[in-house]
């Protein structure tokens, strides 16, 4: 990976028209691009609203296959553009079978790789679990032309397990397109401690394996379709972290965002050097992880 990259980040707020919400993306891409963007990462389900609010059968028409029409767009503004792009599309992968899966294009608009959602939650107003099989393709980074990129999604961001086996494979920095908000009962306190929560648990994967970390968030309300809840409100807060869990950028809350922003990758080399926690590990000692629970 280059010393220095160029990350394109954006947090967009989505409207219900599918091709409204693609044209906005595919034209902030090229301009970010124009402006020196080298690595692009969207949020999660950028095409759509968030639909997991509520079980809907009728949304599993919305799913893609891949490769198909709609991956071909992506691959030609990855193309056009001359840039590696991290997407996050829902995936049909044969009837009755769908992923929430990460599709990442190269810079010659090829599919460099793919990752599906490993960790699936389901709570209220995330019903992820009616719609999403949880991936298959394991913690596997993606080998691109501006180096090896540790992919993962949203829910994925709250476990240290996904992100340390993405560091112990190579990846060179972790992304998370992701969609998480306040519902509309909770209370400020409430909000800024699951906020705070969020961003410490993702900027910890940082400094817990020495690279630097991309997270990018929705932003906007989105109501439910359902009426059992009053909606939620995405937080936006997309930020990038260095190896020390350093902030490089921080978005706002409550409104679009495109940015670029400057990554020093040589610093994890260092910060490694200063702080070898891979080193340090007791991998004699950690067999108990892989159960669920230790009585």
């Amino acid at each position: 990976m280059k010393n220095i990259i160029k990350i394109g980040i954006i947090q967009q707020s989505n409207s219900a028209s599918i091709e409204t919400n693609r044209a906005n993306l595919i034209h902030k891409i090229k301009q970010l691009a124009n402006d020196g963007a080298e690595l692009m990462v969207l949020q999660e389900l950028h095409d759509s609203l968030y639909f997991c609010q509520s079980e809907n059968i009728s949304c599993f028409d919305i799913a893609y296959k891949i490769p198909g029409a709609e991956t071909a767009e992506y691959a030609s503004v990855a193309r056009e553009s001359g840039v590696v792009l991290v997407t996050s599309l829902f995936e049909k992968r044969a009837p009755g079978l769908y992923h929430n899966t990460s599709i990442v294009f190269d810079k010659d608009g090829s599919i460099a790789g793919k990752y599906r959602k490993m960790h699936i939650p389901d709570d209220p107003a995330y019903y992820e679990k009616f719609y999403f099989t949880p991936g298959d393709l394991g913690f596997e980074p993606i080998n691109t032309s501006i180096g090896r990129l540790g992919v993962l999604v949203c829910w994925d961001q709250w476990y240290p397990e996904a992100a340390r086996i993405m560091a112990m494979k190579g990846a060179e920095i972790l992304i998370y397109p992701t969609a998480i908000g306040w519902e509309s009962t909770d209370t400020d306190d409430e909000k800024t401690r699951q906020h705070n929560a969020w961003q410490i648990s993702q900027r910890a994967h940082a400094v817990a394996n020495g690279i630097p970390v991309v997270t990018v968030n929705r932003v906007g309300f989105e109501p439910d379709p359902s009426g059992h809840t009053a909606g939620i409100t995405f937080w936006g807060g997309s930020f990038v972290a260095g190896p020390q869990g350093e902030l490089l950028y921080e978005a706002p809350y409550n409104s679009e965002v495109e940015k670029i922003i400057e990554v020093d990758m040589s610093r994890s080399e260092h910060v490694r050097r200063w702080w070898p926690f891979l080193r340090d590990r007791r991998i004699d000692a950690y067999a108990e992880i892989v159960k669920r629970y230790i009585d």
